[in-house]
């Protein structure tokens, strides 16, 4: 025992002496905190309460992970509520998507939409497959047939990472789902894994621009000789920043993404706010026209709609010049789109949302005789059954989404995409923390995620009398209004004859 007692008196002293040191160094680091509050001229907070004044800061931003986490209710949540994330979760793991006890949905707020089930819903043994669509048919040398109504939206390897670009491009593949690339290029990760590719040209012509910037018709045919390559997407404007070009932090500009976008590697990719050589919609149909010319591939522009005169301008321009002019599609992003980095102002009050625009671009092509001609794709916060549905209705021939592939692959909405930092792998070029993501098993959880939306937009169609999703029509969902009743959307859109 005393032997025991004399071999522990250096261990208890040490630790003592090692506690008190600790101790000491805290009290230090206190006093220069406290100094350096007093004296610094920066923050009035913590001038006037030097120390404590920092816990300010510490709960402000701990205050996003509780909100998430403890005390927000399932359909709180901004941008997505956690019972939005938790069915594409479900989906994309294939496990079951059904709830009990009833919907936590609230019905009553106005511009909620609510299907108008029939008495006497399609049986499964008369139910049809979804029609695919041929896109650019006539028009072009290479038109493409799209089969699935769901797709993956822009999302560039820069603003994403390696291991989510193979992810998503192997999933896409399996899903037989298209990919686009958005403003980054083509890189050899969305070729990989042999899914249907549309290359998107953003304003600053990453992947196809010359050395001074300008669209380059020898790197155009380059990407066109891929086979996988099936469409051209020229991007006017994204709905998370209307009137801005894409933001890659210099942070996440990597030597590869360097090469791939043909920029200086570690500096900020700022895109122009608009392409040099569209300045009116004579501009735009002629660039339009010269992609499909030099590709032999459909092309389209994507835009989020703020200003609607124009669109009159854009296709009475098309009928004047004859409808081979005309774009083969549309993509219509929502003014309350997401994105990696985008002005605060931008982000929360420019562009109109999906739910006014997308009737109206329908409405206008209709007008036009033109909705035939040009196919419409719209993207936007569009990541459940009932909002593809929604859609669908309104008279959208397909649907895309990047968020909702995000969390099919991880995310977790921890809203640090601009910030090379993300947990899940998805947005960061930080290997640490790529390792989490498994490009295999993520691919899985993208194919099944498609798989599961086109069925449940189907189970949807069914209850609503018809036999697949393209041919829902506005007569087939109702829009609550001011009063708290809901009318249908035919009545507020009366110009319904959509083709289908």
């Amino acid at each position: 025992m005393r032997e025991m007692l004399e071999t522990a008196t250096p261990i208890l002293e040490a630790l003592s002496t090692l506690f008190v040191f600790v101790i000491g160094l805290f009290v230090l680091l206190i006093i220069v905190v406290f100094i350096y509050d007093m004296s610094q001229r920066k923050n009035a907070v913590l001038r006037n309460y030097p120390v404590v004044g920092h816990f300010r800061s510490i709960f402000s931003s701990l205050g996003e992970f509780f909100r998430q986490y403890f005390f927000a209710m399932d359909r709180e949540e901004m941008p997505f509520n956690r019972a939005e994330r938790d069915w594409v979760h479900k989906a994309a793991n294939n496990t079951d998507t059904t709830v009990a006890f009833g919907s936590t949905k609230n019905l009553s707020p106005v511009n909620t939409s609510i299907f108008a089930n029939c008495p006497f819903p399609t049986l499964d043994k008369d139910a049809s497959e979804t029609r695919p669509i041929t896109i650019g048919k006539g028009f072009c040398q290479k038109p493409y047939t799209a089969k699935s109504l769901f797709n993956i939206s822009g999302m560039s390897f820069g603003a994403i990472s390696k291991p989510a670009v193979l992810a998503l491009s192997n999933g896409a593949a399996m899903a037989g789902c298209w990919y686009n690339t958005g403003e980054g290029g083509l890189s050899p990760y969305h070729l990989e894994g042999g899914a249907d590719i549309v290359f998107q040209i953003g304003t600053a012509k990453y992947g196809v621009r010359d050395q001074q910037g300008n669209l380059s018709d020898e790197k155009l045919i380059e990407i066109a000789k891929y086979e996988q390559v099936k469409m051209f997407e020229i991007k006017m404007s994204q709905g998370a920043k209307p009137g801005k070009g894409g933001i890659l932090p210099g942070a996440k500009v990597t030597s590869e993404i360097a090469q791939i976008r043909g920029i200086s590697l570690g500096g900020d990719s700022i895109s122009p706010n608009r392409h040099i050589e569209i300045s009116n919609v004579k501009d735009l149909l002629n660039m339009i026209n010269h992609v499909r010319e030099v590709t032999g591939k459909p092309t389209g522009f994507k835009s989020v709609v703020g200003a609607t005169d124009w669109l009159d301008d854009f296709f009475q321009e098309i009928n004047k010049q004859g409808e081979a002019s005309a774009p083969d599609f549309i993509t219509l992003d929502s003014g309350d789109g997401g994105t990696g980095a985008a002005p605060m102002p931008l982000l929360d009050n420019v562009g109109l949302p999906i739910k006014e625009t997308l009737p109206l671009l329908v409405d206008k092509l209709i007008q036009y005789n033109l909705k035939e001609r040009v196919k419409v794709i719209t993207s936007g916060k569009l990541i459940t059954p009932s909002e593809v549905a929604w859609a669908l209705c309104a008279g959208a021939d397909f649907i895309t989404s990047a968020r909702g592939f995000m969390f099919s692959i991880g995310c977790i909405q921890a809203l640090k995409c601009n910030k090379n930092t993300c947990p899940t792998g998805i947005t960061t070029h930080n290997k640490r923390l790529q390792k989490g993501l498994d490009p295999k098993s993520k691919a899985t959880k993208v194919a099944n995620y498609v798989h599961n939306m086109n069925h449940a937009v189907e189970v949807i169609a069914h209850s609503c009398g018809v036999s697949e999703p393209r041919k829902l029509n506005r007569n087939h969902v109702r829009i609550v209004q001011n009063n708290g009743r809901s009318i249908p959307m035919s009545e507020l859109y009366p110009m319904q004859h959509l083709g289908k």
